[in-house]
């Protein structure tokens, strides 16, 4: 039995054009409803044939679903919450993808009538890439999805919930949602923060070397450029939305990075060989979890005839 029959999402960017095509491919019985503000969005989601139904209007999107779904940039969550809120079923799962849980839940809670059915989900996936054309249904295989329900939420509803993803091929948590925005400023949001600080270094670098920090680029650079390539939109709203642990997350690695700083001054070798070993540790207990390749080169092919520079 489908935990949910009718459900709708609410735009169509790289989380929401995926959810699509994985609901489509794992359980092809639902139907399936979408809406995003953008009308060409919702034109070029009509011509990939992600949805059903595709409406003019949020609330016509909502109207008869068991499950709706808001993959909306974290900050426009509150704006679509009063949006959808007259029109929702009385039984319907509210539900959205944001990297950003406590806050999140604030707005849900202050919009959505019927506290029990509001149940906070972020599924930790993504790429650089955005739009409806970057979604794939492989996209939540093998990776976590957090919930983050209230002790109001219905445990039917966070039930339900949980099967919906794991039949997308995810595998739940349920966590905190304070908690859980602590986490992800370290394993996300502080990443990303920095990736987008040091590729803005090198393009004031870059007017002094003569293009020589883009011709020389070694594989740190490249994954530095490749985070710092993902949608401006989204994660200038998880910054100022998830800010306090963020700013907390950040002092710490501040703190760090000055430490590592004098040592660097002071040629303290034990000290930098000390921290690196147990970096390295930290790096080999990600592979361990599954949550990335030991493969040389990150599994990349270089271009034929070059090996990329060592970090």
């Amino acid at each position: 039995m489908l935990p949910f029959s009718r459900v709708t999402i609410i735009g169509f960017g790289l989380i929401g054009s995926s959810l699509a095509r994985a609901v489509r491919r794992e359980m092809r019985d639902v139907r399936l409803t979408g809406y995003d503000a953008d009308a060409e969005v919702r034109a070029r989601a009509d011509a990939l044939n992600l949805f059903d139904d595709i409406t003019d209007s949020a609330g016509a999107a909502v109207c008869d679903a068991d499950l709706v779904i808001l993959a909306v940039p974290v900050q426009a969550t509150e704006a679509v919450a009063k949006e959808i809120a007259a029109d929702l079923p009385d039984e319907a799962v509210v539900s959205d993808v944001g990297s950003v849980k406590n806050r999140v839940a604030g707005w849900l809670n202050d919009n959505i009538p019927h506290p029990g059915r509001i149940v906070p989900a972020h599924p930790v996936a993504g790429t650089e890439n955005s739009g409806p054309d970057a979604g794939f249904a492989e996209l939540f295989q093998s990776r976590w999805c957090i919930l983050t329900p209230a002790d109001a939420a219905d445990p039917v509803a966070v039930e339900r919930l949980s099967e919906f993803w794991r039949r997308l091929g995810s595998d739940v948590e349920i966590m905190d949602a304070a908690h859980h925005d602590i986490v992800l400023a370290v394993t996300s949001h502080l990443p990303h923060l920095i990736a987008y600080t040091i590729v803005g270094t090198a393009s004031d670098v870059e007017e002094v070397t003569n293009s020589e920090v883009i011709k020389y680029s070694a594989g740190g650079f490249r994954d530095f450029t490749r985070i710092a390539a993902s949608n401006p939109t989204m994660w200038r709203d998880v910054f100022l939305a998830n800010k306090d642990a963020v700013l907390d997350v950040l002092q710490r690695f501040t703190e760090d990075l000055t430490a590592l700083q004098r040592a660097i001054r002071w040629d303290d070798g034990d000290m930098l060989f000390k921290h690196f070993e147990t970096t390295r540790e930290t790096r080999r207990r990600v592979i361990d979890a599954g949550q990335d390749t030991a493969a040389p080169d990150f599994g990349r092919s270089p271009p034929k005839g070059r090996a990329d520079a060592e970090d």
